[in-house]
């Protein structure tokens, strides 16, 4: 098929360069002339594993990058929405999915062929129906369902493996004004295996999402609040708790032959000092706001953030119970993504917790394997030294604080044994065996 990508963002690109891989004819589209020319010359604009090697074999060949929109959709026969859609803290942002829906249904004013529409943003239930469809009707003069189709395809994509996740997804979800839309959207997942497709309506398509991603944030609150009150209790290890819970038959399952694989729901009920990201914390605050604006309470997910919102303080509160003051002590933190394989630092821990310690007076220093370009961005000059390499991060420093789970900090037992006297290690993420260290504190100890 011909497809048009508007928004060549993390959904966007990943999806376009994906879609091309499967052999359609992509047109990813996007207003800033630089990531354009970058993704035209095989230069992933994000860090995303795997990316870049797609990107190479399809640019040129069955994808390219334009900014202009009208022949972009004028040439391909879906066009997908992969805009930003922003939480103010009342509601989301619709500014560009608005915008780019009004300049489709100019296009669609003058083509004849049908074409189907298909928002991918993440958009709170009832957004395509009631407001991208009546924009392309009014801005187009046509009539959904019979000149022209719309569709809602959520995207269930896990930054750092997000194109594995599109390649061969477990899930194909598309919601339509139609069958005929439906149809559309079908044909373009034809090609991708193994994933059951679920039709519904687009209404229903967008709470899909939201109720994914509240669910692996509920688990990651519920497990982060056991952990503060093992804390508070003492004598008890999350760790230790954790594993019971995991072997759980329904997060333990037994195989025929008596063995057991461990459920990959169970990564998310593991505690650690919260998550981030662009999804998991502006959906669940959209999807709350959504439903206090509807008259319908959520004191669940309300409940869900706030936890996270603070979880960050129990690594301030680690060190303080350590070293005291924190004025003039020198902190190394490892990982500013907010998860490992991403350069995405979109509400990652590591910024709360950096800047919680240089208003308490310490001196910081920070690395991350591939986030180190965009935390320059992030961070003002003097608030963080930040490091080419994990061992200029942990020399001459009082304590270490681990905020992400890089396979590149396996090696941290063995850096800081070297140390004298023995560095102070704070365990974010409880990634480690607490024996591997002379001095080990961490989240749910």
């Amino acid at each position: 098929m011909r497809v048009s990508v508007i928004g060549a963002g993390y959904v966007g690109l990943v999806s376009g360069v994906c879609l091309a891989e499967k052999g359609h004819e992509v047109i990813c589209v996007d207003i800033d002339q630089a990531k354009v020319d970058m993704i035209n010359r095989g230069e992933p604009p994000i860090f995303e594993v795997g990316l870049e090697k797609l990107l190479k074999k399809n640019v040129g060949a069955r994808l390219e990058a334009v900014t202009d929109l009208p022949r972009a959709v004028r040439e391909t026969e879906i066009t997908l929405i992969a805009v930003g859609t922003p939480f103010d803290g009342e509601r989301i942002d619709l500014t560009y999915v608005k915008q780019v829906a009004r300049e489709i249904g100019a296009v669609l004013k003058d083509k004849s062929a049908y074409h189907v529409v298909v928002v991918k943003s993440t958009v709170v239930p009832g957004t395509t129906d009631d407001v991208v469809l009546p924009i392309l009707e009014e801005t187009s003069g046509k009539k959904a369902g019979a000149d022209f189709g719309v569709g809602m395809n959520p995207e269930f994509l896990t930054e750092g493996i997000a194109v594995s996740d599109f390649m061969q997804p477990d899930r194909i979800v598309i919601g339509g004004c139609d069958e005929r839309a439906l149809d559309r959207q079908a044909q373009l997942y034809a090609e991708f295996k193994g994933g059951e497709i679920l039709r519904t309506n687009s209404k229903t398509a967008e709470m899909i999402k939201y109720a994914s991603n509240a669910m692996l944030a509920t688990g990651i609150s519920f497990s982060n609040e056991l952990a503060n009150l093992c804390s508070a209790l003492g004598g008890i290890d999350i760790v230790d708790v954790t594993r019971g819970l995991h072997l759980a038959h329904y997060l333990s399952p037994f195989l025929p032959d008596g063995s057991r694989i461990k459920a990959p729901i169970a990564a998310f009920l593991e505690a650690g000092c919260g998550f981030g990201g662009s999804c998991l914390p502006k959906d669940v605050k959209a999807l709350v706001a959504h439903g206090e604006n509807s008259g319908q309470p959520m004191p669940l997910l309300d409940t869900v953030i706030k936890i996270n919102r603070d979880q960050y303080k129990r690594v301030i509160d680690i060190l303080a119970k350590h070293l005291g003051s924190l004025r003039n002590k020198k902190i190394a933190v490892l990982g500013l993504a907010f998860k490992p394989d991403t350069d995405d630092m979109r509400e990652s821990p590591a910024i709360p917790i950096i800047n919680t310690l240089k208003s308490l007076g310490a001196e910081i220093k920070a690395f991350d394997p591939v986030a180190g370009r965009e935390a320059a961005k992030i961070f003002d000059e003097g608030v963080v030294t930040l490091c080419d390499s994990i061992e200029e991060a942990v020399t001459d420093v009082d304590a270490v604080v681990l905020v992400t789970r890089w396979d590149q900090f396996e090696k941290l037992p063995e850096l800081l044994a070297k140390t004298n006297p023995k560095v102070l290690f704070v365990d974010g993420r409880r990634m480690f065996d607490k024996t591997k260290f002379a001095r080990y504190d961490g989240i749910g100890m």
